[in-house]
């Protein structure tokens, strides 16, 4: 066999080709991400006639056109851990950072590894489409939570005091009563120099286009908090448009996250063990394909025991001579995506409190022994884990 090794960088890629005895044939050269000079590198290794195994790290984004040229010319190639890859290189006495050095480094560590390692398949792309689909949801969220954030401090000098009546659901954009009650008041001013008779009229009419029941009485109480409050900003123009913008914003973060999870939904059906996860207890539609996308495929590991340090919810012993810790904290050296998700699924089992789920049950014994918030919830993580990894694995039998 030969080992092609490839370090990926943006827009480039150096690459490092050496024998089955260890000696190179190929030194480090550079391969620009365009058509022509990936369509030589793969002639290059067909022409060969020995078996390749062509190894790299999925950096980013950078990787895929490398894999996508790898994978229409039929050649197998596999994905390793940068981290993994980079503690290989630490036992080097005489560590070097440089694009040829960590080609030879991935090359060398394909020929001594080639048994362990698992061609990258098109099921791969699935986990691949969800952990992509997972960031960007992610992302819609952080942005919905920022204009949330603003649109509440712009209500404090326009409508002081409106949220404890009409609550901020942005869920339902559409339907919010609140966000359609901004776009169309603007401020309490507005609503002082309209008067009584006519604002209840015009409330009314805005409240029958929602599905909200109880809206409908809430007017009074509005009008008599108007009355009321004193507005800092209220006639400002510039406050009325940023606030109309941050209404959009709202409104239009929440539609695109709502889009990306039920994408996310759709490709996670498709895959066999996402039935188990979504009936285990505190997994919804939200957080089912987001720990599936962040786990990946689950034959990859070999016990519970890897997938949990996978999550970096793992303690790793130490001892030494006559030394024994026994207070570890967990390793925290892993996925923090899937750590997240998993502890959103231990507080929506405080709050549904299903009382047959041996996790929910296991996480009482540990806050009945006194463990601390936090360490009771990822004690019940490492429980809800090694119990997925079972039934998953039992899926595919």
């Amino acid at each position: 066999m030969i080992a092609v090794g490839v370090d990926v960088s943006k827009s480039k890629s150096t690459v490092a080709i050496l024998n089955g005895d260890g000696s190179i044939r190929a030194k480090p050269f550079d391969v620009h991400h365009v058509a022509d000079e990936l369509q030589a590198l793969v002639d290059y290794i067909k022409r060969m006639s020995e078996p390749p195994t062509i190894l790299m790290e999925p950096t980013s984004h950078y990787h895929y056109p490398l894999l996508k040229v790898f994978q229409k010319a039929d050649l197998p190639v596999c994905l390793i851990n940068p981290y993994q890859m980079k503690k290989y290189g630490d036992t080097e006495l005489r560590k070097a950072k440089t694009d040829k050095r960590d080609a030879l480094r991935i090359a060398q560590y394909a020929l001594e590894k080639s048994y362990s390692l698992v061609p990258y398949t098109p099921q791969d792309q699935k986990y691949e489409d969800l952990r992509f689909l997972s960031r960007q949801y992610n992302q819609r969220i952080s942005t919905l939570t920022v204009a949330k954030i603003q649109l509440l401090s712009l209500l404090d000098e326009t409508m002081p005091g409106i949220t404890a009546i009409l609550p901020l659901k942005s869920r339902d954009p559409d339907n919010c009563v609140l966000l359609r009650f901004i776009k169309r008041f603007k401020s309490f001013d507005v609503i002082r120099k309209m008067g009584k008779t006519r604002f209840l009229d015009s409330y009314q009419v805005l409240v029958k286009k929602t599905r909200d029941r109880f809206a409908g009485a809430k007017g009074l109480a509005i009008y008599e908090l108007v009355l009321n409050s004193v507005t800092t900003n209220g006639e400002n123009p510039l406050s009325a448009m940023t606030q109309e913008q941050c209404v959009d914003l709202v409104s239009i973060s929440q539609k695109a996250a709502d889009e990306i999870n039920l994408q996310m939904r759709i490709i996670a059906e498709t895959i066999p063990e996402y039935k188990v996860l979504r009936s285990m207890a505190g997994v919804g539609d939200r957080l089912g394909p987001i720990i599936l996308g962040e786990i990946g495929d689950i034959r990859r590991f070999h016990s519970g025991k890897a997938l949990n340090a996978y999550a970096g919810n793992d303690a790793p012993p130490y001892q030494s001579g006559q030394f024994e810790s026994r207070n570890r904290h967990i390793s925290k050296r892993g996925n923090p995506a899937l750590r997240k998700a998993c502890f959103e699924v231990m507080q929506a089992l405080k709050l549904t409190k299903p009382q047959d789920d041996p996790v929910y049950l296991f996480l009482l014994k540990k806050e009945q022994e006194g463990k601390p918030y936090n360490v009771a919830k990822m004690a019940a993580v490492n429980k809800f884990l090694r119990i997925y990894y079972a039934r998953a694995m039992e899926s595919y039998k």
